[in-house]
Parts: structure tokens; C-alpha cells; sequence
């Protein structure tokens, strides 16, 4: 009687998860199945396409005319500066918002104002500031008698990348902090009442009270910052195009280079692939990092 009961049971709850897992199957899996599928084959998205196996993974990290390689060095160093600069930066704020300074509240939303602001309206607000001509970045420059250091900053091989982490660290510190801040908000008062008790400043609180605690939180934001980074797109095609000369290409341009203008759908779906692939990878190493500090 009891085995029926638990039959139905679980009948019912496979029934309510049902319509969360076909949503789950249609978004997520089905189109990563697909893109897997015709990253097998050469086609043009428009003729019959040709089975070709794994030609197009060999190709993808073989031929240098594709620039995957640059494309994914530019990731981790984006990745990089997002990891090492943005993120102790963003907890630096968390950490001085949770001592409940005041105007806490508009502070915060101060900091958090350029996560709202499109992405679009970000990358025209620093064209603008980049312009050689009447850019604030070299009037700034001219101002205080540096005017040798003026440049063109988004056409120089040089400078264009680093052009593209200033807005992007900039843009998503808000973003990590807002993260951080609701963890450290949530630690709780007793523990730093009987640190203080004890003697400890407020930064050997934060240091050893504060962050062991958040910890989980910064995995999280870890995470988001380095598949953030292998993900970037939108900045870098408004103020590069992924230029000059390819020399500011992330994985996502090159997938939008071969899909519209090569007319390359296979080797735009092993792009897609590999992406998944890496986000999930790096995904999986940061987790296993923490773990064993943690231990």
C-alpha cells in the first residue's frame, strides 16, 4: 500500500516539474543540441550542409586566419582585469557600505547606476570620451600639460583593447558589489560586536569575520566575471567592431563574423560550442578552487 502511495506520489511531483522541464529542455538544451549537431557540418545556412565531423574544431584552432586564439586571449585578459580589479574593488565598496555609512542607500545607488544604463548608451558615452578630437580623455590630458600622451585611442593596436576593460570593469562593478553588499549585510552583528569587543578594528573584522563568511558570494561573482568576460560582446562591437585589425576580436565577434558575413554556420556553431564549453570548464575549476581553499 505504502510502494502505491509513493508511486503516486512521485507521479504527481514528475507532473508539476513537467512544464518547468520541457521550458528548461526547449531553451536551453534543444538549441545546445543543435548547435552541436551543425558544428559537424560545413553549411552555409542556406544550401544542404556537408557532414564533416570535427574538421571544423581542428580548423577553428589551426587556421590563424580565423583569429579564435586572439579572440580567446583577449577574453582572459579582459577576464583578468575583471577578476583582479573589478571584483576586489566592487568588495572594497560592499565592505565600507556594510559599516552603514551615511547616505548608504544613495551611495549604493550611485554606484549600481551604471548596471541600469544600456550597454549600448555605455560604449556612445566612451566614444565620445575616447574622440581624438574633442574627446574629454585628451582635452583632459591637454589640460595638465600632457598633451604628448593624446591618442586615437580606439584605433591604436595598442590601446584599443585596453580602450574596451576600462568601460567594461567600470560598468560591472556595481553589479558585483550590489552581490557582496547583501552578504555582508547579512553577517551577523553579534559576531562583530564580540570582535570589536575583543579588540579588532573594523578591518581585521572585514578580514577575518566578514569575507570568510561572504566567501560563497565571491565564488558566485568569480564566476560571473570570468563567463562574463569569454561571453563579451556588446562593448566591444560598438567601440572596435573588433578592430583594428582584428586585433580586439572575443570569441562572440568572431561567432558574428562567421554566421553574417562568411556565411560559415558550421564553424559559427563550433564557436558557440566552444564557448559553452569553456564557460562550463572555467565554471567547474573556479567551484573546485574554493573547495579546496575552503578545506
Amino acid at each position: 500500500m505504502k510502494s502505491k502511495i509513493d508511486v503516486k506520489k512521485g507521479i504527481t511531483v514528475f507532473l508539476f516539474l513537467l512544464p518547468g522541464l520541457a521550458l528548461f529542455v526547449s531553451i536551453l538544451i534543444a538549441p545546445i543540441a543543435v548547435s552541436v549537431y551543425r558544428s559537424m557540418y560545413d553549411w552555409n545556412g542556406f544550401s544542404e550542409g556537408t557532414f564533416i565531423g570535427f574538421a571544423n574544431y581542428i580548423e577553428l584552432f589551426t587556421n590563424g586566419s580565423i583569429k579564435f586564439m586572439t579572440g580567446l586571449k583577449n577574453s582572459m585578459i579582459l577576464a583578468f582585469f575583471s577578476v583582479f580589479v573589478q571584483l576586489p574593488f566592487a568588495l572594497f565598496l560592499a565592505l565600507l557600505l556594510g559599516r552603514k555609512p551615511k547616505k548608504e542607500r544613495a551611495f549604493l545607488s550611485i554606484f549600481f547606476m551604471p548596471v541600469l544604463i544600456s550597454t549600448v548608451v555605455i560604449g556612445q558615452l566612451w566614444l565620445k570620451i575616447y574622440n581624438p578630437d574633442y574627446g574629454l580623455l585628451n582635452r583632459f590630458l591637454d589640460a595638465v600639460n600632457l598633451g604628448d600622451w593624446k591618442h586615437v585611442w580606439v584605433g591604436d593596436v595598442k590601446t584599443a583593447l585596453g580602450s574596451i576593460i576600462v568601460p567594461t570593469v567600470w560598468q560591472y562593478i556595481g553589479y558585483h558589489m550590489l552581490l557582496m553588499y547583501a552578504g555582508v549585510k547579512g553577517v551577523s552583528t553579534d559576531l562583530r560586536e564580540a570582535a570589536m569587543l575583543d579588540g579588532a578594528t573594523p578591518w581585521q573584522v572585514d578580514r577575518y569575520i566578514v569575507i570568510p563568511v561572504i566567501k560563497p558570494i565571491i565564488r558566485v561573482s568569480v564566476i560571473f566575471a570570468v563567463t562574463g568576460s569569454l561571453k563579451t560582446y556588446d562593448l566591444v562591437r560598438i567601440l572596435t567592431e573588433g578592430g583594428p585589425f582584428q586585433s580586439t576580436e572575443v570569441p562572440s565577434t568572431l561567432l558574428e563574423n562567421m554566421l553574417f558575413l562568411r556565411n560559415r554556420y558550421g564553424m559559427g556553431s563550433t564557436i558557440s560550442v566552444m564557448l559553452i564549453i569553456l564557460c562550463f570548464a572555467f565554471a567547474l575549476l573556479i567551484t573546485a578552487a574554493f573547495r579546496e581553499k575552503d578545506e
